[in-house]
């Protein structure tokens, strides 16, 4: 690639981005324009809105400000959203947010990263579940929940709540629990809880020995599993795909995610499922100029689960490989682990800690991770 780099476009403030910026705050290249195209003043870190839901932290806590870390690094934020790429013409469409001061409708780019997280596509929602976009709250986009949270508190505090989670992979299992504690300790009594896994198993892709602890944790807090599809939500009632009913005043979704819709037409491959296709050094693998990282890239070579730990450990690749192809240097590979530390919440105080085959529990499993997530915020927090 050439050395005439000038413009570096960041779209989204992920967890592999605020990594970019902190390396950027270090080394910035002279001759290098940073932007960074985001809708939110924060990036809200997933991995703590169970303890936020918990009522052990708050929403300040599980924030990193992105303002001084763009400051230190020497770029430029617009608050907005991407609503196109122009691969080819190397330029990315800006969507205004409310509020936000006027914008560019394109942005050029020499060198594009696109992280921007996950997001639940509102028309494939409502073609899977109908009514789920208006009477459910979606744990994404987390800055979306987190303000709704205490409104459910709330409601909470008024009547004893009937509360349902849909869906049964680490993030719905983690809400479920928090739930359940916050508002056994903070509610009316006589709450009920229930635990909608779409079908299959709670914890399906996990080891069977981390199902059995979960189940039996859930059982132990009076947490009710359906094995059952969610097919539709309405005013009250969650609709199983058995053709029950379940009574429901907070339907929560944490379900799976979609890549952004706008990805379509960008002319960048893309994976079966609409992801950005990318190789062992995150470049996209149609076009050198494009990166991407965290949940809405698929890594082409080795596909891995979409979670918060492999987000967090593209970051450090990901600024070392756009520093590199700015410099016309060659880029590193990046391996993800074949085994990662899984910390699953239940509630906080209680922990399932899991590392290929091995898992154990206990409350030293939550303060690890408790201790790991604030870890995770503090270090890009500046003031």
């Amino acid at each position: 690639m050439h050395h005439g780099i000038k413009k570096l476009l960041l779209l989204g403030a992920g967890h592999a981005h605020v990594h970019v910026l902190a390396q950027l705050a270090e080394h910035h290249p002279g001759d290098l324009d940073v932007t960074v195209l985001t809708p939110f003043a924060h990036q809200t870190y997933s991995g703590m809105t169970p303890g936020f839901v918990a009522g052990r932290y708050s929403e300040d806590d599980c924030r990193i400000a992105l303002e001084p870390l763009v400051r230190a690094a020497g770029a430029r934020w617009l608050q907005g959203r991407c609503s196109g790429i122009d691969a080819a013409g190397q330029t990315v469409q800006v969507s205004p947010v409310q509020g936000a001061p006027d914008m560019p409708a394109t942005l050029g780019y020499d060198l594009l990263s696109i992280d921007t997280g996950a997001v639940l596509d509102r028309t494939r929602l409502e073609a899977d579940m109908p009514g789920a976009a208006t009477h459910a709250l979606a744990i994404r986009p987390i800055e979306a929940f987190t303000s709704l949270w205490p409104q459910v508190m709330a409601l909470a505090q008024r009547q004893p709540v009937s509360l349902a989670v849909v869906g049964a992979g680490a993030g719905g299992i983690e809400l479920v629990f928090a739930a359940e504690q916050a508002i056994r300790l903070h509610g009316m009594p006589g709450a009920r809880f229930t635990l909608v896994t779409g079908g299959p198993e709670v914890a399906a892709n996990y080891t069977p020995g981390v199902q059995r602890r979960v189940l039996r944790q859930l059982r132990r807090r009076g947490i009710t599993v359906l094995r059952e599809a969610c097919t539709g939500i309405t005013e009250g009632e969650v609709h199983l795909g058995n053709g029950a009913r379940l009574a429901c005043d907070v339907p929560l979704l944490a379900i799976g995610t979609h890549a952004p819709a706008w990805l379509q037409g960008s002319g960048l491959a893309l994976s079966d499922e609409g992801h950005v296709l990318v190789n062992a050094c995150q470049q996209s693998t149609s076009h050198a100029n494009v990166f991407a990282a965290g949940d809405v890239a698929s890594r082409a070579d080795l596909p891995h689960p979409k979670s918060g730990v492999y987000a967090v450990r593209a970051g450090p690749p990901l600024a070392h490989n756009l520093l590199a192809a700015h410099g016309g240097k060659p880029l590193q590979p990046h391996q993800p682990p074949r085994h990662t530390l899984n910390l699953l919440s239940c509630g906080t105080g209680h922990a399932i800690a899991s590392y290929g085959p091995l898992h154990a529990e206990g409350g030293w499993a939550w303060r690890w991770k408790d201790r790991i997530d604030r870890g995770f915020v503090m270090r890009y927090q500046r003031t």
